[in-house]
């Protein structure tokens, strides 16, 4: 059965042509240079608004899924391969200063995360198209996986009344959690964004406004300022630098918005666990969700929760325990960077 996840927000590019040549030796350099531009990626950018993204296919039966359970049709079936970042390996610290220098690609189809849970605690598997785009742009959807440790994160994208029961529970069992927040959160709640990094936590983007990446990547002015109008909203409300890690809303993406991502000096982190949480009104049993949380422990998890779920904040001390009983360490996402 397919699952899926999300948040209640659901808010030809032409090629430049050369002279015309008049010396021979003129006609060779300017094919030479375009050969060149075309390795590497294609025709100059354009910062104007586009058509939306293609539309997206839904996966295979039996894959756990982004928020829409949509893949792109070139995603190609999931793989078993090994995971796009071997064990022991670190996040890369992107830095506008030292990306390199080819042009983002034009691929701006939009693709939908999802996942392939794993057996008896498992490796879950993904497409190989995304594994490709998460190796190429510094992203993850796995920690380390040469030991028993997961990750905590939590996606807030408005407030339900339970962030701070969550933060009683982290903080009364000494866990370091990653709280994925929108700008628009961050300025409706600044005292629990600042309990947050004031207890240790990891405080990360997930947008301003909480829309579909790839709407706004052929827009580079656009697409950077959601996620600078974050970085500036948690600045006024904490005085500190916002961590450099981000999900993409409803867990939508493209190569093209990737790419964007990685040059504004961020790692794009998924997740390898998942489940229907985010029905306020169609909460799971609190049994059943810790049940869904220990059976879903795998070696370098990282779990998406969402912080709307009275279920999740219910289990989460028990779920804590039970992982901890089953040999798992709760590590921290800044380990791995």
């Amino acid at each position: 059965m397919i699952q899926r996840s999300t948040d209640r927000f659901q808010p030809g590019v032409p090629r430049r042509r050369g002279r015309p040549a008049l010396l021979g030796g003129a006609l060779a350099l300017g094919l030479a240079l375009w050969v060149v531009l075309a390795a590497c990626g294609g025709a100059p950018e354009t910062s104007g608004s586009s058509p939306a993204p293609s539309s997206p296919v839904t996966p295979a039966p039996g894959a756990t899924a982004g928020p829409t359970s949509t893949a792109s049709p070139s995603s190609g079936p999931p793989s078993g391969s090994p995971p796009v970042t071997p064990s022991g390996t670190r996040f890369p610290s992107p830095s506008p200063s030292t990306l390199p220098s080819p042009s983002c690609p034009s691929d701006n189809a939009l693709r939908s995360w999802y996942y392939v849970p794993g057996e008896s605690h498992g490796r879950p598997a993904i497409p190989d198209d995304a594994a490709r785009l998460l190796h190429k742009n510094g992203g993850r959807y796995l920690g380390d996986t040469g030991e028993k440790v997961v990750y905590l994160t939590f996606d807030e994208g408005y407030e339900n009344g339970f962030t701070g029961r969550i933060l009683d529970a982290l903080r009364d069992a000494g866990v370091e959690a990653t709280f994925f927040v929108t700008g628009a959160y961050v300025r409706g709640n600044p005292a629990l964004v600042r309990r947050m990094a004031d207890e240790g936590h990891i405080v990360a983007n997930h947008t301003d406004s909480h829309p579909s990446l790839p709407s706004l990547a052929r827009d580079r002015t656009a697409f950077a300022r959601e996620i600078r109008a974050t970085e500036k909203a948690f600045a006024k409300a904490t005085g500190h630098s916002m961590a450099r890690l981000l999900r993409p809303p409803m867990g939508e993406y493209s190569a093209l918005s990737m790419c964007r991502t990685q040059r504004l000096g961020y790692a794009t982190v998924f997740w390898s666990f998942a489940h229907r949480d985010w029905l306020v009104d169609d909460q799971p049993p609190v049994a059943l969700t810790l049940e869904r949380i220990l059976a879903g422990s795998h070696k370098g998890a990282i779990y998406l929760l969402h912080a709307v779920s009275r279920s999740n904040a219910e289990a989460l001390p028990r779920a804590i325990a039970g992982l901890r009983a089953q040999g798992y360490r709760i590590g921290a996402l800044t380990e791995l960077r």
